[in-house]
């Protein structure tokens, strides 16, 4: 087709379908532009609202989509699409593509049943599907935790909402749980004692319930003691830590023992027979190989394998493919500049 022919088939294009597409263009700017209007005033609304955070991303996500696929339709019927005929289409692609992507949409439908159930709010400490971390937020298909360490983990909507939750930020309290190893040597009441005087240091740690030692195991080489207290959900962290520390030098101060595993080692004195064969290895015998084997390409690797070949020869082999592969490349592409010159004399020659 020449320049000529192209120019004529623009100008008919334009002189039939050009209207069209310029009404299509301005619906599509200034359909993006209310889009967005639309989007900020809703988001401020929900602010405004005590609709919690979550629910807030959720639902302008949706909105979102939804109002974008009203602007394509606008923009489709704006060129003189038949929107029928795309509405049926869509109709059977959306069949085929929920069958291929039921586990998208399961997604989605987990979305709304957690926005539904609010098992956690944004800023929640959970741990769900061995994952534990702070909620971000919750989307159409996936919802975010941020982890301990500020690492972003993006578990499926599914995952979050068939699987155990444990929300560790939805009550206002919460119980430190500790256990403790001491030699049988040691003196129980001091033990106690010790451990509670820890506990009742920290201005974080609740009287009320009060804080509890008490022995619950009997080990091989210990006496184990379960300790527990009670703080604000927001101190867990901080008194954990706090104890764990404070006591582990309390039991220094005060000579109190904490065992460890020992290993009794003993000489062997008796003889061991182990049954033996007497016979050597056999010799070494060399796989026969004919020549067509050596040379064929399709055994390289398993004589690489055997030893056959050494590194050296395997870096030569694939420097010949490589270059073996450029030389064919330069070959086709000095074949198609051969061809064109070939059209331009031909066309000379015509004229």
């Amino acid at each position: 087709m020449t320049w000529a022919e192209i120019w004529e088939s623009m100008q008919h294009f334009f002189a039939t379908s050009g209207l069209n597409v310029l009404r299509a263009l301005l619906i599509w700017i200034i359909g993006y532009v209310v889009l967005r209007i639309v989007v900020i005033i809703i988001g401020r609304i929900f602010k405004r609202s005590k609709m919690e955070k979550v629910a807030q991303g959720f639902i302008l996500s949706i909105i979102r989509f939804g109002l974008h696929i009203i602007l394509i339709i606008m923009v489709l019927r704006a060129l003189g699409v038949e929107i029928t005929g795309i509405v049926a289409a869509l109709a059977t692609a959306g069949l085929a593509i929920g069958l291929a992507l039921k586990d998208s949409l399961g997604n989605v439908a987990s979305g709304v049943i957690l926005l539904i159930t609010k098992p956690f709010k944004e800023g929640d400490y959970v741990q769900v599907n061995g994952v534990e971390g702070k909620v971000k937020n919750i989307k159409i298909f996936t919802t975010a935790l941020i982890t301990r360490d500020n690492k972003l983990v993006v578990l499926p909507n599914s995952a979050v909402a068939n699987n155990p939750l444990t929300n560790y930020s939805n009550r206002k309290t919460r119980r430190v749980d500790y256990t403790f190893s001491v030699a049988y040597e040691s003196d129980v009441e001091l033990v106690r004692k010790v451990v509670l005087d820890v506990m009742k240091s920290d201005g974080r740690v609740l009287l009320k319930p009060e804080p509890t030692c008490r022995i619950c195991n009997f080990n091989e080489s210990s006496v184990d003691f379960f300790a527990f207290c009670w703080c604000d959900s927001n101190d867990y962290w901080d008194v954990y830590y706090y104890i764990w520390d404070n006591v582990f030098n309390e039991f220094k101060r005060n000579n109190i023992s904490i065992p460890y595993k020992q290993v009794e080692v003993r000489m062997r004195e008796d003889k061991v027979v182990m049954p033996v064969r007497k016979a050597p290895l056999q010799e070494r015998q060399e796989k026969q190989r004919t020549v067509e084997e050596i040379k064929s390409l399709d055994n390289f690797f398993d004589r690489l394998e055997d030893g056959e070949i050494d590194a050296k020869t395997l870096k030569k082999q694939k420097e010949l493919k490589a270059n073996r592969k450029k030389e064919e490349k330069a070959k086709k592409e000095q074949a198609k500049i051969d061809k064109k010159k070939q059209k331009t004399e031909n066309k000379k020659s015509k004229e």
